[in-house]
């Protein structure tokens, strides 16, 4: 029997070790992508960004990293319990709702993935508002579908929804009020 309870004692720990690794992972993919599109923000901040025209509420630059630590915290838990919870179903249908759930989740990441190489690096403030609505619209679904699998990872999201809601009208006031982009505000200052 001792050889037993120790067999059984190591399983739950490898359980738990995998379990762990797991979140490990969930919540790293988000924050790595994060990093990512920091590289192409950082690269922009001091003379592109810095020099367009913001609507009077653009919040400071120092205040986004924070907000994204904790937001892509909060996305790589959610997904993980949605993955936990489809994982350990008993019916291949909640294993299918779990999966349809973290595909449009991966789906609205590459979006968020994107988003900074694109306003920040290509400076396209133009395609960078259509693919933040895109993401909007795809976070919103991410939530439907988590809520079907574990509400409580619906709820992790929701502060990633506001803050993309908010992220989305900043972007369309930094394009309303640079015509459209930093380009055409360049070449209206040189012709002055």
């Amino acid at each position: 029997q001792v050889t037993n309870a120790s067999s059984g004692d190591r399983n739950v720990i490898m359980s738990r070790v995998r379990s762990l690794a797991s979140l490990a992972a969930s919540v790293a993919l988000p924050l790595g992508l994060g990093g990512l599109g920091a590289v192409a923000t950082t690269k922009a901040l001091p003379e592109w960004y810095a020099n367009l025209a913001k609507p009077s509420w653009n919040p400071p630059p120092q205040v986004f990293g924070p907000v994204w630590t904790v937001l892509y915290t909060a996305m790589g838990l959610a997904a993980w319990l949605v993955w936990r919870r489809g994982s350990e179903a008993q019916s291949s249908s909640e294993r299918s709702v779990a999966r349809g759930a973290l595909t449009v989740y991966a789906a609205q990441l590459a979006l968020n993935a994107i988003w900074s190489p694109v306003f920040f690096g290509l400076k396209r403030i133009d395609l960078a508002l259509a693919v933040i609505v895109g993401m909007f619209v795809l976070i919103a679904e991410t939530i439907r579908r988590f809520y079907r699998v574990r509400p409580a990872s619906a709820a992790l999201l929701a502060p990633y929804l506001a803050w993309v809601a908010f992220a989305t009208v900043l972007n369309w006031g930094i394009w309303r009020l640079n015509s459209g982009g930093y380009a055409l505000r360049v070449e209206r200052d040189v012709s002055l």
